[in-house]
């Protein structure tokens, strides 16, 4: 028996790749600037820094959007998960002080499903440009005979710079501070292992979810808010001693790792009331809400720790960049935990 050469008959469709690299061209050149270096659809592309560093340091990041990429793909809904990997990728930068300045994304599916592939990178883009980042390029891999013929995983990496001494480290932290929050009215990208297993295993995507009024593809898929240029505003506003996104862990796995050794971080929960979707998934899983902490944001998507009379300036830059954001703790002598009460 003669085997076949040819790379479609093993599962690969290059004239499906090149029809997706064409219709998603408009949207990635869309985030472009003077600073960009190349061309789009060459073997990579630069960047220049921008100018008013005198000894700039790049910081890179990368991440992808979980296992979210599985409810979108049950659902058929995939336009906000662009956002997510954006978020999840810049906001990372941010906390560190660094303005992200471009991104790289990638793309592996079982097969290309041209529609599917072009809504996931257009939001990338989207997403992109609405952060003032440089969607340099990607890669959209297809994997026949390794994945399921409608599986896909979405990541990215991003760039960004700050200046040498400029970092957000937690190392100006000092007890007396006080402890901002960012409000995030969703899931984000994170514990949606969790939330396939207690949400997906008691009702179906198009059932309503309980407390919400709303589908539960529609919750689910809420796309995550981009923190970066409210908190960049913030950051030349005021002295912001240090900053965590909170994403996978909550607030007690994230805090504590921009906290010096000797300092604790109070949070007081009931300074904020956690989104619906947080108690329709404590219902469903028989728990209290109190036990999701360690899991999810619960509400606060972005923290940023900032001296005493430094808050209402910070609360108040925040809101002018579209983010509600309020005190919701103190610092105070201690190990480098978050505690909450």
């Amino acid at each position: 028996m003669t085997g076949s050469t040819s790379y479609r008959d093993a599962g690969v469709d290059l004239d499906a790749a090149d029809a997706v690299v064409q219709r998603i061209k408009p949207a990635v050149t869309g985030t472009w600037h003077d600073g960009v270096v190349g061309g789009f659809g060459g073997f990579a592309a630069g960047i220049t820094i921008p100018a008013g560093y005198d000894n700039p340091v790049l910081m890179m990041s990368t991440d992808g959007v979980g296992t979210k990429a599985e409810i979108a793909r049950r659902a058929g809904k995939f336009e906000g998960l662009g956002w997510d990997l954006v978020a999840m990728c810049i906001d990372d930068l941010v906390a560190a002080g660094a303005r992200p300045i471009a991104m790289t994304d990638y793309v592996a599916v079982g097969q290309i499903d041209i529609d599917m592939v072009s809504t996931i990178v257009t939001s990338i883009a989207a997403a992109c440009a609405e952060a003032g980042v440089a969607l340099l390029g990607g890669e959209t891999a297809e994997h026949p005979g390794v994945m399921d013929a409608d599986a896909f995983d979405v990541a990215g990496a991003a760039l960004g710079v700050v200046e040498h001494g400029r970092e957000i480290d937690g190392s100006r932290v000092r007890p007396g501070n006080v402890v901002i929050g960012i409000e995030s009215p969703n899931l984000r990208s994170n514990g949606f292992s969790l939330v396939r297993k207690v949400v997906l295993d008691s009702l179906d995507l198009d059932d309503e979810l309980p407390g919400t009024g709303r589908a539960v593809a529609d919750v689910l898929l809420e796309p995550s808010l981009i923190y970066t240029p409210a908190v960049l505003a913030l950051i030349n506003a005021t002295e912001v001693r240090s900053a965590a996104h909170v994403t996978g862990g909550g607030l007690p796995g994230n805090v504590p790792r921009v906290l010096p050794d000797d300092c604790d971080a109070l949070i007081d929960t009931s300074t904020w009331e956690p989104p619906p979707v947080f108690r329709a998934i404590a219902e469903l899983s028989g728990g209290h809400v109190d036990d999701l902490y360690r899991t999810f944001n619960m509400g606060i998507g972005f923290v940023a720790i900032v001296a005493t009379d430094a808050a209402q300036t910070a609360i108040n830059t925040l809101a002018g960049n579209g983010r509600r954001a309020r005190v919701i703790g103190e610092v105070v002598s201690g190990t480098g935990a978050a505690i909450l009460h």
